[in-house]
């Protein structure tokens, strides 16, 4: 997943501490406390909360793996926009059992693999992540590309519509605010746009008007497909584009106003469903079966 404007990161190997101040193309640029700032792919920084100050450590994420209860594909692969060049975007989460979760080195919340495309987070972080309406944990709960999903995760899956509120306006609709005003600095300043960026920031108000609407997250695009693809190839004027997420942004307040959604998200229910969770990962001789 991306890291956000503003997170607190250390630099591998100068192990140097600063935030970061922008992402573009995969590269993020590292800012310091002196003003200097330096750029890093995502494999060289390594989130602060995520370090350990002491000798206890953290958990391997080896040790995490063979209890990841739900994988499924995200990306173009599932939005119906891949290319023979796409990658192949997995998102996962993990319950560890309790010898792994209550001793002292610290559990990770979330871990990424960059080579293989892979994230994953551990369950109570996807669900906190899930009832703020993240659009990135929603689309996994929706997926329809489930690589495994054990019997726990098909319990969550079952239930996936209490995290659905009318706090999706506010998350999908104010970040594509946010990233499309960045956009037509980058335009004004350098003439440039990341089309691709684009192409998923339009996907994106398109899938938080259906999950409003109809009471789903949709993945893929559909009859839109040869649109969005012409805005990631360049192809549509940036007029047509930003003509286009006016009118999108319309159709969301409208949906919003439509109220088919609840105000908040059924925390409680989520929040059961992490106490029935953890019992079971108490249990002597917990297994990813289990």
């Amino acid at each position: 997943m991306r890291l956000p404007d503003g997170t607190q990161v250390v630099v591998r190997g100068t192990r140097r501490v600063g935030a970061v101040a922008r992402e573009s193309a995969g590269i993020y640029t590292a800012r310091y406390a002196d003003g200097a700032e330096s750029h890093h792919t995502r494999s060289e920084l390594t989130i602060l909360k995520h370090e350990s100050a002491d000798w206890l450590g953290t958990v391997d994420a080896a040790a995490l793996r063979p209890y990841i209860q739900y994988d499924c594909v995200v990306g173009s692969r599932a939005y119906g926009l891949e290319t023979d060049a796409s990658d192949t975007d997995r998102r996962e989460f993990f319950l560890p059992p309790a010898d792994l979760h209550w001793p002292l080195p610290a559990l990770p919340e979330q871990i990424e693999d960059d080579a293989e495309q892979e994230c994953y987070l551990d369950l109570e972080k996807f669900l906190r992540l899930a009832l703020k309406a993240n659009p990135n944990v929603l689309e996994v709960l929706y997926s329809p590309l489930v690589v495994r999903s054990t019997p726990l995760a098909d319990e969550l899956i079952a239930m996936r519509d209490v995290f659905l509120s009318r706090a999706v306006h506010q998350t999908y609709n104010g970040y594509v605010l946010s990233q499309f005003k960045k956009t037509e600095q980058d335009l004004r300043q350098h003439g440039v746009v990341r089309w691709k960026h684009a192409m998923h920031l339009i996907r994106l108000l398109l899938s938080g008007i259906t999950a409003l609407r109809e009471g789903f997250v949709p993945l893929a695009v559909g009859s839109h497909r040869e649109r969005l693809l012409a805005i990631k190839a360049g192809a549509l004027a940036w007029e047509e584009v930003e003509a286009w997420r006016l009118q999108l942004h319309a159709e969301f307040d409208a949906a919003v106003a439509e109220r088919a959604l609840p105000e908040q998200p059924n925390w409680r229910r989520a929040n059961d469903f992490l106490l029935r969770a953890r019992r079971r990962a108490s249990e002597p001789g917990f297994k990813l079966e289990s």
